[in-house]
């Protein structure tokens, strides 16, 4: 009997044995794979993972840019690496990374892996700043931005696609269509081959979050979008970006429009003269423009900066007062004024321009 069970398990231990053997060549074969493809190179390689890419396809792009050493292998991790998060982006790898390594960059969209060209719009920021601080970074130059966001037909399809740019941008008095509908951010543009186009995308797609998030507030303020940009603009550049001062600020332009009076900002007066000194001539002060709030009643014709989410709420939620005038002073604190003549002996004692 035990011969009998010896001579049987023999040839089951020797197939067991062989499967062992082989599952091990197959995991080593696999983890061969999916490694590196050179281990010792250093040089960087764009890859571009469009929208809606999947674990399979990513494969494939990936094999076309020389990343992948088994083809199968990689298939096969894609399949079961449970990557449910992948996000498009361009990145930049290297042949010295492992398939997992690239998988979980791509997964995660780690920041690291991410092609990037910083471009830094600062609230406060008019469209040419903004063209140069662009032009600084991108293979473009100002005078090509400026025509590409002055462009008509560029200009209407931006209507169409964004629900907050309306025909108010094209009024024949606006010296820069999106002024102030470029958000004031520090943004990393992907890509090997950026666009002017897809650079403002990026930075009207921000604007697009941060005025849908405030969307009830917009709606109950019944003012319109172009009308919270321009007032919102304002508030920006007289309060020197002094977030704290901004609501207060709103509330007196708010107040002065109630009672019929003339906004009077210099700072849209030096908008409309293309300049950016408080020290204004008489004959500035009485140019022939829309956005002299010093002769014409109302808001001007456009915003004439960039606005941050700050200045955009101070708009939305502007603090009640009983103020009519404010002096900003050299050291950025704000005086307010309930009368004109209260208002003028701060501005004779603290005036520094």
């Amino acid at each position: 009997m035990k011969a009998f069970i010896g001579g049987k398990l023999k040839p089951i231990l020797i197939i067991v044995a062989a499967v062992v053997v082989l599952l091990t060549a197959m995991i080593i074969i696999y983890l061969s794979g999916i490694g590196a493809v050179d281990g010792d190179s250093k040089k960087s390689i764009g890859v571009n993972v469009p929208s809606g890419s999947g674990a399979s396809a990513i494969v494939e792009i990936l094999d076309e840019e020389g990343l992948v050493k088994n083809k199968t292998c990689a298939k096969i991790h894609a399949r079961i690496g449970r990557y449910n998060s992948l996000q498009a982006n361009s990145y930049v790898f290297s042949k010295s990374m492992t398939l997992p390594e690239m998988f979980r960059a791509i997964n995660e969209g780690d920041f690291q892996y991410v092609s990037k060209e910083k471009v830094v719009i600062r609230e406060g920021l008019t469209i040419p700043q903004a063209a140069d601080s662009m032009a600084e970074e991108l293979p473009f130059s100002r005078d090509e931005i400026l025509a590409k966001w002055s462009d008509k037909a560029y200009l209407n399809e931006l209507i169409e696609k964004y629900w907050f740019v309306t025909d108010a941008i094209l009024d024949k008095d606006i010296m820069y269509p999106l002024e102030g509908y470029l958000y004031p951010e520090t943004y990393f543009i992907t890509g090997d081959e950026p666009t002017i186009e897809s650079v403002t995308a990026v930075m009207l797609d921000k604007m697009d979050q941060e005025l849908t998030s405030r969307k009830k507030e917009i709606k109950k303020s019944e003012m319109d979008i172009h009308q919270i940009l321009t007032m919102a603009s304002i508030v920006e550049r007289e309060s020197g970006n002094v977030s704290e001062e901004m609501p207060k600020v709103a509330g007196v332009f708010f107040n002065r429009l109630d009672k019929g009076m003339l906004l009077g900002s210099d700072v849209t007066v030096c908008y409309a003269n293309n300049v950016t000194s408080l020290e204004l001539t008489q004959s500035q002060l009485n140019i022939d423009s829309k956005y002299n709030t010093r002769k014409n009643p109302g808001l001007p014709v456009g915003p004439i900066c960039a606005v941050n989410n700050n200045a955009i709420d101070s708009v939305l939620n502007y603090e009640n007062s009983d103020y009519l005038f404010f002096f900003a002073c050299e050291d950025g604190t704000i005086i307010y004024s309930k009368t004109n003549e209260e208002h003028e002996k701060a501005v004779e004692e603290n005036k520094w321009y």
